[in-house]
């Protein structure tokens, strides 16, 4: 699998889950990779040690992605150390489940601006970079589109936005031949919503597959948004959900 050779890419919170997946598939499919972690050094420090044993290109960069100027230095380190920039995997994110009413202004501002504002950022800082062509990947949420979940307000509300934002985003960067895109996972077993987990009884029963997805689903939706097979979908919400939202 190499349509990806001579590719950089950037996945923004990807020490583990989906966006780990996501920087293993893009590795795979022959790009080189930065990924950016918050805390977890010595995981996101796996994930390059993987990618490299696979033969591939991988760099970690510590970048909170509520930090402005962390995320933007973090784009020009991609640039720095591989000489391009070719797409970007806005992942990261956060949610803090609790009802709204008891809902800190400290936890809103959190989820906030790490799924939204972050967001915004960290692809302004990439569109100096991205050549005509490029790819803008965003991880939203199949909750973005339609809420079942009580206690995940604030967080509902931001994936509603980034799901605006692509397709704003997708029309204005368009004559460029950059592709804009918002990837919407369901319930997607990970460590930290694990499909043995307390939360996940109601999710499988939302589905209608009735069970979890894997990482690697994500992960193959968004090789192929990168792709060059997909250079003529952009502004588009795509549900990995097992029909969640069917």
């Amino acid at each position: 699998m190499t349509k990806l050779n001579g590719k950089t890419a950037l996945v923004t919170g990807a020490s583990r889950g989906i966006g780990a997946g996501i920087a293993r598939r893009l590795a795979a499919e022959g790009a080189s990779v930065a990924i950016t972690y918050t805390k977890g050094a010595d995981a996101a420090a796996a994930v390059v040690g993987e990618i490299e044993k696979a033969g591939g290109k991988a760099i970690a960069i510590q970048a909170d992605a509520a930090d402005a100027r962390a995320v933007t230095a973090a784009v020009e380190q991609t640039v720095a150390a591989f000489g391009r920039l070719d797409i970007l995997v806005n992942n990261a994110g956060t949610a803090i489940p609790k009802t709204f009413e008891e809902t800190t202004i400290e936890e809103m501002d959190r989820v906030i601006d790490i799924n939204l504002r972050g967001v915004l950022v960290t692809t302004q800082a990439a569109l100096k970079h991205l050549p005509d062509g490029g790819r803008i990947i965003t991880i939203g949420s199949v909750i973005g589109e339609r809420m079942m979940t009580p206690g995940l307000v604030a967080y509902a509300a931001t994936k509603g936005a980034v799901k605006m934002f692509t397709q704003g985003l997708a029309r204005e960067v368009g004559p460029r031949g950059i592709t804009v895109n918002n990837v919407q996972p369901g319930p997607i077993d990970t460590d930290l919503n694990p499909a043995a987990g307390d939360w996940a009884e109601p999710q499988i029963a939302n589905t209608a597959l009735k069970r979890y997805g894997h990482v690697d689903d994500i992960a193959a939706m968004v090789a192929f948004v990168a792709g060059p097979e997909a250079s003529y979908i952009t502004g588009a919400n795509l549900s990995i959900d097992g029909g969640t939202n069917a």
